[in-house]
C-alpha cells in the first residue's frame, strides 16, 4: 500500500540489518605515473605483513552494546546504544534485563528510557531470528522478548520513554509498555514486523489497542507504515510531541516535575489502572478503596499533608517513602 502524499505516513522501504560492524576496505592504488618513455615505473614491492593486516581489517566485528543506568535527582536514566542502529539482538536484551535489575533492586522516584544514537532504533538483528533451530526454539525467544517490556510495565513508579527519531519495532513495543511516550517532532514510528512476516511479539499490537484502539493496532501492523509524532498524538499513542531543539532537556524537565510528586500515590494509581485493563470499570471500582486506603501508611500521604497544611496548596513536599 503506497502512501506517498498522505500526511503523517510513509511508505517503508524494508532493508535487513546487517549484524556487521561497518567495513573498512583499504583504497585501491592509486595510477601509476608513467615515465618520460611511456613505459610504467615498476610497483613497490607488497609487504606481506600489509596485506595481512588489510584482511584483518575485512573480517566482521562485533557491534558494541552499551545500556546503562544513571540516576539524578531521584530519576533513573536507562540509556541503550548498539551503533549503528540500535538494533535488538540477544546481547542488546541480556544487557537491558541486567539493567532493570538495577532498577528494581532501588525503585527510583521516576524511569527514563532513551537511546543514544541519530535514530533509536532500526529494528531487529534479523540473522539472530532465522538462526533459530526449531519451533520450540523460536518459542522460548519469543517468551523471553515478550517478558521486557512486560518488566518495564510492571514497575510501581512512573516510567517514560523518549523518542528522538525514528522508533521501530521492538523499541517501540517498548516505549507502549511505558506509562508516558515523549517524542520529538522528527519522531517516526513503525511496527513494520511484516517484512519479513512476522508480527509483533513484545506486546506492541495489543497495547497499541489499548491506546489508540484496536482498528488503529490492525492499521500500523498491516500497513508496516511508519507514523509521525503529531499523527500519533493525535491518536492518543504519543503522550506529549516537543521541539527537535532542546528535546532532551524538556523530557528532563518533565520527568523531574513528576519524580518529586508523591512516588506512593502514583504506584497506586497504576494498580487501580491494571486493575481496569484487566476488567474495566466494575473491577478497578472493587480494588480502589483497598489500594488507596494502603496510602494511609505511607510517608508521603503524612508529610504530604503536613506540608500542605504548614506552606499551603501546591508547597507540599514528598519522600517517595
Amino acid at each position: 500500500m503506497r502512501t506517498q502524499g498522505v500526511p503523517g505516513r510513509q511508505a517503508v522501504s524494508p532493508q535487513v540489518g546487517v549484524p556487521w560492524a561497518d567495513v573498512q576496505e583499504e583504497e585501491p592504488p592509486a595510477a601509476t605515473p608513467r615515465g618520460a618513455r611511456g613505459r610504467r615505473r615498476r610497483r613497490p614491492r607488497r609487504d606481506p605483513r600489509r596485506h595481512v593486516r588489510s584482511r584483518r581489517q575485512l573480517r566482521p566485528c562485533r557491534r558494541k552494546v552499551t545500556v546503562e543506568v544513571v540516576r539524578d535527582q531521584g530519576v533513573a536514566v536507562l540509556t541503550f546504544a548498539e551503533p549503528p542502529v540500535n538494533l535488538y539482538s540477544l546481547q542488546m536484551h541480556a544487557d537491558l534485563d541486567a539493567a532493570l535489575d538495577d532498577v528494581e533492586a532501588d525503585l527510583p522516584r521516576a524511569l527514563l528510557i532513551r537511546a543514544d544514537g541519530k535514530i533509536v532504533s532500526g529494528g531487529v538483528d534479523v540473522s539472530q531470528f532465522h538462526a533459530q533451530g526449531t519451533k520450540d526454539d523460536t518459542k522460548a525467544l519469543y517468551d523471553r522478548m515478550i517478558q521486557l517490556p512486560e518488566r518495564v510495565a510492571a514497575l510501581d513508579v512512573p516510567t517514560f520513554f523518549a523518542a528522538h527519531a525514528l522508533t521501530l519495532t521492538w523499541a517501540f513495543e517498548v516505549a507502549l509498555a511505558c506509562d508516558v511516550i515523549l517524542a520529538a517532532e522528527k519522531a517516526t514510528f513503525g511496527l513494520v514486523e511484516r517484512v519479513i512476516g512476522l508480527t509483533p511479539t513484545m506486546g506492541g499490537t495489543q497495547r497499541l489497542a489499548g491506546r489508540a484502539g484496536v482498528g488503529r493496532a490492525k492499521e500500523l501492523v498491516f500497513t508496516g507504515e511508519l507514523f509521525d509524532a503529531a499523527t500519533l498524538e493525535r491518536w492518543n499513542v504519543v503522550n506529549r510531541v516537543l521541539p527537535d531543539d532542546g528535546f532532551e532537556d524538556a523530557v528532563m524537565e518533565i520527568v523531574r516535575q513528576v519524580a518529586v510528586g508523591p512516588t506512593q500515590a502514583f504506584g497506586a494509581a497504576k494498580r487501580i489502572l491494571r486493575e481496569f485493563e484487566a476488567g474495566g470499570v466494575p473491577q478497578a471500582v472493587e480494588r480502589t478503596t483497598a489500594i488507596a486506603v494502603d496510602l494511609f501508611d505511607t510517608e508521603d500521604l503524612q508529610h504530604g499533608m503536613a506540608s500542605f497544611l504548614e506552606n499551603g496548596p501546591g508547597k507540599a513536599t514528598f519522600q517517595g517513602r
